[in-house]
């Protein structure tokens, strides 16, 4: 079973993981004014709503664009 989450919310933080590549988790939070746990426990809510994102190993991430099959 999977958590509900405002589909608002997951396009807020995907726009600003898009208009900020390399962002980690606690900046997202503290830009849209969110918990970090709101925003890490969003992560996967994010892929299964079709938003594609990778992270690296230092916890940032970055948009991955499908169309073009390329970074961005």
């Amino acid at each position: 079973m999977t958590r509900q989450t405002d589909p608002g919310r997951l396009q807020q933080i995907n726009d600003y993981i898009e208009q900020h590549p390399g962002v980690r988790a606690a900046g997202i939070a503290e830009k849209l004014e969110l918990s970090r746990s709101t925003v890490t426990r969003a992560l996967p809510a994010l892929e299964e709503a079709g938003y594609l994102l990778s992270e690296d190993w230092h916890g940032r991430l970055w948009p991955f664009n499908t169309k073009r099959g390329r970074w961005i």
